[in-house]
C-alpha cells in the first residue's frame, strides 16, 4: 500500500466508536478508507448499521494527524504494516471477522508457512506444565511449524524459547504498541524472537497500556493460527479467552489433560469436558488430527535393518498390516485393541526403525 494509503487506513483505525467490524464494512462500501473519510456523513448513514453516533467523530481532523504522527514512529522503527486486504496480510487472519485493519510486524516474519499454531496458558504454569510445553514443540519440530503466542510469562514465554531452541520461527502477539516491551524482564528475549520471526500487535505507539488489550489481542493469537493449544489453565484465565475465540474462529484447539485436583488443569480439563476442545495427551495428536503431512525432504532417512527388534505391540501391529494392506489409523487402533494415542507413538517408532510406512490420508502400510 502507498504511504497515502496508509495514513488514512491510520487515521480510520484512530477513530472512536468504529471498530475492526464497522471499518471494513465502511470501506468495503466506499472502496477505501481514503475514500470513507471524504465520503459525506448523510451518505454514510445509509449504510446498513451505521447510525449517527458511530460517524459522531469520523471527520475530526485530528485523526489524520495523529496518523501523520504514527507513521513518523513507523518510519523511525522500521516496522512493516499489513492492511487487511494485503497479499502480505496473514492468510488464515483475513477470514477473521474482527481482525484488526492494520497489522504491524516487528521483525522478519515469514507469511507462508505452512503450519502455523498457538500455544498459551497460565501465567503460573507447573514444571510438569513446563516440560509437557517443551516436549511438545520438541516432537513437532519435524514438521517445522511457526509457534504463536503472546511473550507473556509463563506458558507464553516457555513456548517461545522452545521454539527457538528447536530453530523454528515464533511470533509473540503484544497487547501494547512497539515503543515497549511487557512484561520487561522478558526484553532480554527480544532480540531472539526477532531473530527467529518476530511481534505483531494493532496498537499504536500512543496507546495508553491497558489490561483489556491482552483480551483483544488473543484474537489475533487465535485468528493467525490453524489450531490453538491450552497447555495449563485455571477455571478462568485469559488462555480459555483465547480458545473460545479459537472455537469461533471454527479452528481447532487443543487442552492437555490434568488431575482434578490440581487448580491449573481446572480450566482444560473443562474445554475438554464441554468438548470445545481435543484431548491432547501426545504430541503427536497434533499432526495427526490436523492432517500434517512430512514432506520428502523432511522425513527422517531410514534404512530397513535385516533383523528389527519390536516389541510385542509392534509385533501385533506389524502382522495385522502385513496381513490386511494398508489401514488408516483408526483402523489399525480398532483392529490391534490399542488406544490411537498409544497406537501413534509407536508408529512413528516403526517408521524409525524402517519397517512401515506412512501415506497420506492417515494410512500405514508393511514396508
Amino acid at each position: 500500500m502507498t504511504e497515502n494509503d496508509l495514513i488514512y487506513a491510520l487515521a480510520l483505525q484512530n477513530v472512536p466508536r468504529i471498530g475492526d467490524i464497522t471499518a471494513k464494512k465502511l470501506i468495503n462500501h466506499c472502496g477505501s478508507a481514503e475514500a470513507v473519510l471524504k465520503e459525506k456523513r448523510q451518505s454514510l448513514l445509509k449504510i446498513d448499521g451505521i447510525g449517527s453516533v458511530t460517524v459522531s467523530d469520523l471527520f475530526a481532523e485530528n485523526h489524520l494527524e495523529a496518523a501523520e504522527k504514527e507513521l513518523k514512529f513507523i518510519k523511525e522503527e522500521n516496522i512493516k504494516c499489513h492492511y487487511f486486504t494485503s497479499e502480505t496480510y496473514p492468510e488464515r487472519l483475513k477470514h477473521c471477522i474482527d481482525s484488526p485493519i492494520l497489522l504491524f510486524e516487528g521483525g522478519n516474519i515469514n507469511l507462508n508457512k505452512k503450519h502455523v499454531i498457538s500455544i498459551v496458558g497460565t501465567r503460573k504454569i507447573t514444571t510438569n506444565g513446563i516440560a509437557f510445553c517443551e516436549k511438545l514443540v520438541e516432537d513437532l519440530a519435524i514438521y517445522n511449524p511457526t509457534i504463536v503466542s503472546g511473550f507473556a510469562y509463563g506458558t507464553d514465554i516457555t513456548a517461545h524459547k522452545a521454539a527457538i531452541k528447536n530453530k523454528l520461527q515464533t511470533i509473540g502477539c503484544l497487547a501494547h504498541g512497539l515503543n515497549q516491551i511487557y512484561p520487561k524482564v522478558h526484553k532480554k528475549y527480544m532480540s531472539e524472537v526477532e531473530n527467529n520471526g518476530g511481534f505483531f500487535t494493532d496498537f499504536w505507539s500512543t496507546d495508553s497500556f491497558d489490561r483489556n488489550n491482552f483480551l483483544k489481542r488473543n484474537r489475533i493469537i487465535a485468528g493467525i493460527s490453524e489450531a490453538t493449544i491450552v497447555i495449563e489453565s485455571a477455571e478462568k484465565g485469559g488462555s480459555l479467552v483465547t480458545a473460545d475465540i479459537a472455537n469461533s474462529y471454527n479452528r481447532d484447539v487443543f487442552a492437555m489433560p490434568g488431575r482434578i485436583t490440581d487448580s491449573q488443569s481446572v480450566g482444560c480439563n473443562n474445554l475438554i469436558k464441554q468438548q470445545k476442545a481435543h484431548l491432547l495427551s501426545t504430541p503427536l495428536d497434533i499432526p495427526y488430527l490436523l492432517n500434517w503431512q512430512l514432506e520428502d525432504n523432511q522425513k527422517p532417512v531410514v534404512q530397513r535393518q535385516l533383523f528389527v527388534e519390536l516389541d510385542d505391540n509392534e509385533k501385533t501391529i506389524y502382522n495385522y498390516l502385513k496381513d490386511n494392506d494398508k489401514k488408516v489409523l483408526d483402523t489399525i487402533a480398532l483392529n490391534c485393541d490399542m488406544p490411537t494415542y498409544k497406537l501413534a507413538g509407536l508408529l512413528l517408532n516403526m517408521e524409525l526403525k524402517g519397517v512401515i510406512r506412512p501415506l497420506p490420508g492417515k494410512l500405514f502400510e508393511v514396508v
